[in-house]
C-alpha cells in the first residue's frame, strides 16, 4: 500500500502502476501519524504492517524482511543503527545538560514492522503526535525489538542528503 497526500495522490497512483506488489494507493492524513492511521484503516485483516518513510529511498527488501523476522519475535520491531557521534542533551538556554552514554544510543529508521493489531491499538490510543510509530507502541507498554538497520538507509531531508542518496542508489545499480 502506498499512502500519499492529496497533492501527490495522482503521482502516487502512476508510480504504483509500475510496482505490481503495490495493490492499494490511499489518501493520507494531515501528518505522518495521520497517514499511517489512514493506511491502517485500509489494511483490512493483514497480520503484519511495515511502515516505511518515503524520505528513505535507500531501504532494501532485505531490510524489510529482517524487520519482519524481528517483529515476529516481539510483535514490534524498528530498524536502527548505533550512534557514532556523541550526543548532547541541550537546554533552552543553549548549554549542555548531559551527555548520554553513546553505547546505549541507536538512531531509529524505517522500516518499522508491527503486528497490525498492536499498531492499530497504538494509533487508536495516541495522546500526542509522535515522530515514529515505535514511540506510539512503546507508550502503551509494548516492547519494541531493535534490529540492525543500515547506515546507507539515510533519511532525505536536505539537498545534501539527496545528493548522498543519489550516489548510494547509483552505486547499487553499478554493482
Amino acid at each position: 500500500m502506498l499512502v500519499a497526500n492529496e497533492g501527490n495522490l495522482e503521482a502516487a497512483r502512476q508510480l504504483a502502476a509500475d510496482f505490481p506488489h503495490v495493490s492499494t494507493v490511499c489518501l493520507g492524513g494531515e501528518s505522518r501519524q495521520g497517514s499511517v492511521a489512514a493506511g491502517l484503516a485500509q489494511a483490512g485483516d493483514w497480520e503484519w504492517v511495515a511502515v516505511l518513510d518515503g524520505a528513505r529511498p535507500c531501504t532494501t527488501p532485505n531490510l524489510v524482511e529482517r524487520g519482519l523476522e524481528a517483529a515476529r519475535q516481539a510483535g514490534a520491531a524498528v530498524a536502527a543503527v548505533p550512534a557514532m557521534d556523541t550526543i548532547k542533551m541541550v537546554g533552552k538556554d543553549g548549554f549542555v545538560e548531559s551527555t548520554p552514554p553513546r553505547h546505549r544510543l541507536w538512531l531509529a529508521q524505517t522500516p518499522q514492522v508491527f503486528r497490525r493489531d498492536i499498531l492499530a491499538h497504538a494509533h487508536l490510543h495516541a495522546t500526542s503526535d509522535a515522530t515514529d510509530d515505535a514511540s506510539l507502541v512503546e507508550a502503551l507498554g509494548y516492547r519494541v525489538k531493535v534490529y540492525m538497520g543500515s547506515y546507507d538507509n539515510i533519511k532525505v531531508t536536505t539537498e545534501e542528503d539527496l545528493t548522498v542518496a543519489e550516489a548510494i542508489l547509483r552505486l547499487r545499480r553499478e554493482t
